[in-house]
């Protein structure tokens, strides 16, 4: 699927986009060509370029001038139009992992979100219109939050779909696609990570509410969503991984244990939902199942196949409400990914299930 491809990940340093980094570089989809890692913050791209070969070399003279053939380095931004056009200029796929996902901070900062979160996607495909770039495929990553959005970061994904989507139209020989996921685990800013502090520092454990639920997946899983949306998705769809979920206060339990440690409820914070949608019930009529994953059609008569197959894989919304794991089935969940207290994993997340 990727053998002797050109990739370009933006927002590569980030905990969604090293992962994608490290399973292409491993094979397991054909050998690429090239990996090109776009961010904007240089020590991350240093911390990640060491952490593969600092065994190897002594210098990033010798990093670079090495190991530029395979996995390139860039410094550049999501939001300035130049540096999407250098990156991405010689490109087959194009992976759009660059976001402001932190839902706290794009309500204080909404502008900020719609640069990188909107602008950027625009940016991507502006540049393969504009220039004509033999890009044969973009896949943008998006969330359970752009579902019926009440939230800056929701509000900024679901206009990067519609971005995305309607690309197709006057894009045909690129097929633009999108994969939507709710919580992962460990990623850089998530709950687990905190909560394993928290219990570490003696507590207490602090969560919203206690019924509060969220789809929940691993990095390896959100990364098998964008594989297989690389290699089945047709032009315009959304490929929704099929997650379990979970309420947050037995997240809490099931980390703490038989620990003396307290749980504080705190109250929802800016933005946030009670429950979160994964598919809408307007989504719903048009969607359809492959295999562990529904593909949300697109809306737009022009990107329609009529010979795509018949629509109505659901019958009402996806919500974390309607199958909500219990404690022991919770406990089961984070001891399969290795994510229970006892199992020791960076407080960041940054190397989960290397």
């Amino acid at each position: 699927m990727l053998e002797g491809k050109t990739i370009v990940v933006t927002g590569g340093t980030g905990s969604m986009g090293k992962t994608i980094v490290r399973r292409m570089l491993s094979g397991e989809k054909g050998t690429p060509r090239k990996i090109i890692v776009m961010s904007r913050d240089e020590a991350k791209q240093h911390d990640m370029r060491m952490s593969y070969l600092h065994k190897l070399v002594a210098t990033d003279e010798v990093v670079y001038r090495n190991f530029m053939n395979l996995l390139e380095f860039r410094i550049g931004d999501i939001r300035n139009y130049a540096d999407v056009c250098s990156a991405i200029k010689s490109a087959d796929v194009v992976i759009n992992a660059a976001a402001l996902k932190q839902v706290p901070a794009c309500e204080y900062f909404p502008v900020q979100a719609v640069m990188t979160n909107c602008m950027g996607a625009a940016n991507i495909v502006r540049a393969i219109e504009e220039n004509g770039y033999p890009v044969n495929t973009v896949v943008a990553i998006s969330t359970d939050k752009a579902c019926k959005p009440i939230n800056v970061m929701g509000m900024t994904k679901a206009l990067q779909e519609r971005i995305i989507i309607t690309a197709n139209i006057l894009n045909p020989k690129t097929r633009f696609i999108c994969v939507r996921y709710g919580n992962v685990l460990a990623s850089r800013g998530s709950v687990l990570p905190l909560f394993h502090e928290q219990i570490k520092n003696g507590g207490p454990v602090t969560i919203t509410v206690p019924e509060m639920t969220r789809f929940l997946l691993s990095l390896n899983q959100a990364v098998d969503t964008v594989f297989t949306a690389l290699k089945e998705a047709r032009r315009g769809e959304t490929y929704v991984p099929k997650a379990p979920a979970t309420s947050i206060v037995n997240i809490a339990r099931a980390l703490i244990g038989d620990r003396r440690i307290k749980i504080k409820n705190t109250g929802i914070r800016p933005g946030e939902k009670i429950h979160e949608i994964m598919v809408s019930e307007e989504e719903a009529h048009h969607c359809v199942k492959r295999g562990n994953y529904y593909a949300i059609l697109p809306m737009l008569p022009e990107l329609l196949d009529e010979k795509k197959p018949g629509s109505g894989a659901l019958k009402k919304e996806f919500s974390s409400a309607d199958t909500v794991l219990n404690l022991q089935q919770t406990i089961a969940l984070l001891r399969k990914h290795k994510l229970m207290i006892e199992d020791g994993y960076p407080a960041d997340g940054e190397e989960l299930l290397r």
